[in-house]
């Protein structure tokens, strides 16, 4: 889905709630408020579709021309018993008429399939939020389940919220009795009932959806018609009923973006096609060796759909022969990837290491989630800068780059595979589980503007002996990147060693010597140590005499939403605050020590025990402060505030 804006503008961070900026009268009599925000959940049971449902009004919004962010949030369990707090599965999307970087820190509006999502969610939901609940779900079995002994649409405990009680289920088989379908196949459709409601609710579009419905049942005419009628019955249930007395309507986003076509992207989708346009743009194919592990699966799966680009993937026994295979395709002269998570790495850590030993461009991307061992595999952490960086044997350095919003995974990619070929070593390059699933608008970039990734290989001899033999030296390098040749095997005079023993300087031949290894590591480090990244840029605002702020704030990885609108509230509230944010984590930025220096205060947040904070203190001897959380789920943006405004006046 795609849309087009007009010229950039720069716009402020919106208050917690979104702000009614005017009202009038609908063509059907009813009121219609315009806000500049809104943050719906949507919430119910594993089988009810809320990720569909989520996935479709994002589209529509997109295409209509809102920024936005989500927040999907769904059991680890293929199939939890249903009706169970561990069963319930979320969506938060926040959509406005201006620039936002995060998915909300609480919803406006909680859409409650049954009792189950009631209850896991509530405690989010601010006090005069609108709550949308299906009403038949709340017999006394499924109250049960979760542990309450009196309705909670009853008993007065939801007095403080505006509670919208609606028979989902009842009114959904209503809407398809015609159809002839059994009740629980009717049931089915009822999210796409409560997706009609709230498209009618905010205004969004609706073709879209029915073409989609379309799309998706194609082969079964039937039920995509029940679930396009049962979407209209929503939409009409929303005009019709008297409980429903207010619409709203949020402008798109005009002044947010420059000017180009946009389309909604999530994290792996953009990490996907930055791939794939590496390959393209490095004139190579692109092989994936990989094994499925939550949440880098999806890479897996929209790469094998793109053969005719050039791309071939391999879903392996396991990670070890996954990465084996990726490494085997990097040595044959491809731009080789291997996707994984956490426990994922801890098994690829000794072929990484060959990698290293190698010299060949590998592309290791580990699409973090919470630990140790399988830990919580649908949910998100940072905790693995430190595997990363240290989890191998010997000194085997590797370069490691972070995107920072869903969009940037496509940049990101196409910086690690930069640094890849440039330098011929494997890159880690460092995603989550929030950046993955999240979705954003992402700009269509012009071929033309992607960076040029061709490498030369070696096509003949590159070093002359003292009788004046010319011969092919696997280790002799470049100048200025201290790469070594890339020779694709077959091509004749260019035979040469591989293997994970240590090589001889030059000439790649199996050394035990103590001064040559100790030359080598040296070389690799200074390799690693010598890539180029761009200087650290500080967002620091003066005030009216030119004084800086005195409290700097740094991220890296997917804290940036969260921390740039918490910094955005600081700001708003007369603080002076300044922002820095990481992508090469490895090599560090040039600039990094002489920028934390010029503050009395550092405070970095970090979804994990404070792992760069122990970086920063180890290479800069800089007090940085750890802000630290591991729940599995993203910061939210006013409790960062809070910890900023305290740390400023500390």
């Amino acid at each position: 889905m795609t849309s087009q804006v007009s010229s950039p503008a720069e716009q402020t961070d919106a208050a917690l709630v979104g702000e009614q900026r005017a009202s009038g009268n609908g063509a059907e009599g009813k009121e219609v408020r315009r806000l500049d925000r809104v943050i719906i959940r949507f919430a119910g049971d594993s089988g009810d579709g809320m990720q569909l449902t989520g996935d479709r009004f994002t589209s529509e919004t997109a295409s209509f021309g809102n920024d936005l962010s989500t927040l999907p949030n769904f059991p680890a369990e293929i199939r939890a018993p249903a009706g169970t707090l561990p069963g319930v599965s979320s969506f938060q999307l926040h959509f406005a008429d201006h620039d936002i970087l995060t998915p909300g820190d609480a919803p406006n509006v909680l859409v409650a399939m049954n009792p189950a999502a009631l209850k896991a969610n509530i405690g989010d939901v601010p006090r005069g939020a609108d709550i949308i609940v299906n009403t038949d779900e709340f017999t006394k079995r499924p109250m049960a389940k979760v542990g309450y002994a009196t309705s909670p649409l009853e008993d007065g405990s939801l007095e403080a919220y505006h509670v919208h009680p609606v028979p989902l289920t009842t009114l959904t088989i209503e809407a398809l009795k015609d159809f002839g379908l059994s009740r629980k196949e009717a049931e089915r459709s009822k999210n796409m009932f409560a997706l009609g409601l709230l498209s009618w609710m905010y205004h969004r579009p609706t073709e879209g959806t029915e073409a989609f419905l379309r799309a998706k049942f194609a082969k079964k005419p039937d039920i995509a018609e029940a679930n396009v009628t049962a979407f209209r019955a929503g939409w009409n249930f929303g005009e019709t009923t008297e409980d429903f007395a207010v619409s709203y309507e949020v402008a798109p986003a005009t002044k947010a973006f420059p000017t180009g076509t946009y389309r909604n992207i999530s994290g792996n989708l953009a990490l996907s096609y930055g791939l794939i346009a590496a390959g393209r743009q490095a004139d190579l194919p692109l092989y994936l060796g990989s094994y499925p592990i939550t949440p880098a699966s999806d890479i897996l799966h929209e790469l094998s759909k793109h053969k005719n680009f050039g791309v071939r993937t391999f879903q392996a026994e396991d990670e070890i022969a996954g990465i084996g295979a990726a490494l085997g395709a990097a040595f044959g002269g491809a731009l080789a990837v291997t996707t994984t998570s956490g426990p994922g790495v801890a098994l690829k850590s000794e072929t990484i290491g060959l990698a290293v030993s190698l010299e060949l461009p590998l592309l290791v991307v580990d699409i973090q989630r919470g630990g140790p061992s399988t830990g919580l595999p649908t949910k998100t952490e940072q905790a693995d800068l430190l595997q990363a960086m240290y989890g191998r044997n010997g000194e085997a350095p590797v370069p490691i780059v972070a995107p920072r919003t869903p969009a940037d995974c496509f940049d990101a990619a196409l910086d690690a595979a930069r640094i890849a070929l440039t330098y011929r070593t494997p890159v880690f390059l460092l995603s989550d589980g929030y950046l993955a699933n999240g979705s954003e608008p992402w700009r269509i970039p012009d071929v033309d503007e992607l960076p040029d990734l061709r490498v030369q290989f070696a096509s003949g001899p590159n070093h002359q002996l003292a009788d004046g033999t010319e011969v092919f030296w696997p280790y002799k390098r470049d100048g200025q990147t201290l790469a070594r040749p890339w020779a694709v095997p077959g091509t004749p005079g260019l035979e040469h060693r591989i293997g994970g023993i240590e090589k001889q300087d030059g000439t790649g031949n199996i050394s035990y010597d103590p001064a040559n290894h100790d030359f080598m590591v040296r070389t690799r480090q200074a390799k690693i140590d010598g890539i180029e990244v761009p200087d650290i840029e500080v967002d620091d605002p003066a005030d009216d005499s030119g004084q800086g702020a005195r409290t700097l704030v740094l991220g890296w990885g997917s804290t940036y939403g969260p921390i740039t609108a918490a910094v955005r509230r600081v700001r708003r509230s007369g603080e002076r605050i300044a922002q820095a944010h990481l992508r090469h984590l490895n090599p560090f930025p040039r600039n990094l020590g002489e920028v934390l220096a010029r503050y009395d205060k550092v405070i970095v947040p970090e979804m994990n025990l404070g792992q760069l904070a122990t970086l920063l203190r180890a290479r800069y001897l800089v007090d940085a402060r750890s802000h630290t959380q591991v729940s599995g789920m993203p910061f939210k943006a006013e409790q960062l505030a809070e910890v900023f405004k305290e740390a400023i006046n500390d």
